[in-house]
């Protein structure tokens, strides 16, 4: 635990995403299987369990602290794994507190093991132990690991167990590191990735010469994404129209489906198996192909809100009703491989030519395909991009039709033009401590705007919160001024006096049963800082409303 340990330390303490890859490339290449294995794993929330430590936590801080000193300590470092690992009293009521004091327990990485030795406690026996527990143990194991423990190790351990590493790496950034340790592309272990499975003894003998690749033909594998880059002025500028067609960019979530030999798997954009959330989709794909399209909820053809996405998103499993209320469909804009045939090298208006001959073909159920938008000169799609908003649609795609699919984000080939984000003056009403490196400050905000009643003749209602948008020098502005201006608290969360006005840029407005304003933002982040305009001048909640879509979207005809 002690090498994996001080990784997740330094990465929970180092912004820079180089810095972060040359210390997970430096583990990757010291540290002994199957510790790196597991270590990649947990990066890349690969670990066969999760445990729910709250209760269990409660229970053992109750017995070894006061259970009021624990939660003011807890409000304060704004972290539970952090808290314990700090607050951890090593001498339990009833047992010898010489015990402790032994060599072996005082260096903070021993253990003793099942056979009675003392030992460093290693990150893959941590692992092979919680896989096979009685959850009815767990309190008792844990309390003996924690015993054994320094501060960063206790820390890094609950972290495991719960999931939530927080330390700023995601899996692409941990897929890197496994490429560059060997000084392969990234685009390499992403198409074994789905093939293999923890603690990937197999893929580190490979990219180290020690053994073959994994065979990957009967696994269904996720192709790494091709992306864009957002529309900057001199791209728009130097844009020659003829060379590339404008698709509507449609407000879902990207996704892969790979379907083969009867079996289909549904991905996100990061390569996570989504399959179990969506069966309405999968269930109707049979064929051989690997498609990309954007996730949706389309009803009468018409596409929903993402609100009512997020309503099917990051579930385990989905009921009846969702099934019914909430009905998922892909709309397809590209394809990789069609019957066996790799067409990623083709040009773009290829491939297209392919999909839609394949999908009239095949015409798989809940799917259609992403209409290209008739547009004869820029001016004309100015306006049409203009008009996104109002027809619910999130932006422009501007593809290069001589683009093969690369995988990444290739200058020059794809472009996003997003629709400009809507603004709003707003109130700050809430702060919360933001965890990590922020868990001292208070960095989360919680805003909103005026709302006219019946009962009261005004009162501010939340519509968003955010935590990022403001530099650090700002944060500690803000943060001072919080504790100079709280009226209450509840728990980690301070009321404050509604003086403080942020101006905040989001991308739409939605209905919310969460917010007592009944609306809420959509990507909410703050702008500006509004120092200088009173708190009575803020916004009104019909403003926001106003904001709210109308129309959905219309159908395009589709230029060949």
């Amino acid at each position: 635990m002690k090498e994996f340990a001080a990784l997740l330390d330094r990465l929970s303490y180092s912004p820079s995403r180089n810095a972060k890859l040359r210390l997970l490339v430096d583990y990757l290449r010291t540290a002994p299987d199957p510790d790196r294995g597991w270590a990649l794993a947990a990066l890349t929330d690969g670990l066969p369990f999760s445990f729910p430590l709250r209760r269990t936590l409660s229970e053992i801080m109750d017995r070894r602290s006061d259970p009021e000193l624990f939660r003011l300590s807890r409000d304060y470092v704004g972290d539970t794994a952090e808290t314990v690992a700090l607050i951890w009293n090593q001498t339990q009521p009833g047992v010898d507190p010489t015990l402790t004091s032994d060599p072996a327990w005082s260096d903070g990485y021993s253990h003793v093991n099942m056979q009675g030795d003392t030992t460093p406690l290693r990150l893959g026996e941590v692992i092979s132990q919680l896989a096979h527990i009685d959850r009815a143990l767990l309190g008792e194991r844990l309390e003996s690991w924690l015993d054994g423990l320094g501060t960063t190790e206790r820390w890094a351990l609950l972290k495991l167990l719960t999931g939530a590493l927080r330390v700023g790496v995601s899996a692409r950034l941990a897929k890197t590191a496994v490429a560059e340790m060997a000084a392969r592309e990234v685009t390499e272990i992403e198409e074994v990735w789905h093939a293999i499975a923890p603690p990937y003894e197999g893929l580190f003998a490979w990219i180290e010469g020690r053994g073959s690749i994994p065979d990957v033909t009967q696994a269904l594998v996720f192709r790494p994404l091709m992306l864009s880059h957002p529309l900057e002025r001199n791209d728009w500028d130097a844009l020659d129209l003829a060379k590339f067609w404008a698709e509507w960019k449609w407000d879902g979530i990207r996704v892969q489906i790979v379907s083969r030999c009867e079996k289909t798997a549904l991905f996100s954009r990061t390569g996570d198996d989504i399959s179990r959330t969506f069966p309405d989709v999968v269930d109707g794909c049979r064929f051989d192909a690997v498609l990309d399209g954007e996730l949706l909820v389309v009803r009468d053809g018409q596409v929903a809100p993402f609100g009512d996405l997020q309503q099917r998103l990051n579930r385990k499993s989905v009921s009846k009703r969702q099934l019914e209320q909430f009905p998922a469909h892909v709309r397809l804009y590209d394809a990789l491989l069609i019957d066996g045939d790799d067409l990623r090298l083709l040009p773009l208006t290829e491939r297209r030519t392919r999909l839609e001959a394949w999908h009239a073909r095949t015409s798989p159920p809940r799917t259609d395909l992403s209409a290209i938008i008739a547009a004869d000169s820029k001016d004309q799609l100015q306006q049409l991009w203009a008009a996104t908003r109002d027809a619910s649609i999130e932006g422009i795609m501007l593809k290069r039709r001589a683009s093969p699919y690369v995988a990444g984000r290739p200058k020059g080939l794809w472009y996003k033009w997003k629709r400009a984000p809507l603004t709003l003056d707003c109130v700050l009403m809430y702060a919360q401590r933001g965890s990590g490196k922020r868990s001292s400050y208070y960095s989360d905000y919680t805003f909103g705007v005026w709302r006219d009643s019946s009962s009261v003749q005004r009162e501010l209602v939340p519509v968003g919160k955010a935590y990022f948008g403001f530099t650090d020098a700002e944060l500690v502005e803000i943060d001072r001024w919080v504790r100079n201006n709280t009226v209450d608290s509840f728990g980690p969360v301070r009321a404050v006096a509604p003086k403080l006005v942020f101006e905040v840029a989001f991308d739409a407005v939605q209905a919310s049963t969460r917010h007592k304003s009944g609306v809420a933002m959509r990507f909410p982040r703050i702008l500006r800082i509004r120092w200088d305009k009173p708190a009575e001048e803020a916004d009104r909640l019909e403003t926001l409303l106003n904001m709210m879509p109308t129309e959905r979207p219309t159908e395009v005809r589709v230029k060949r």
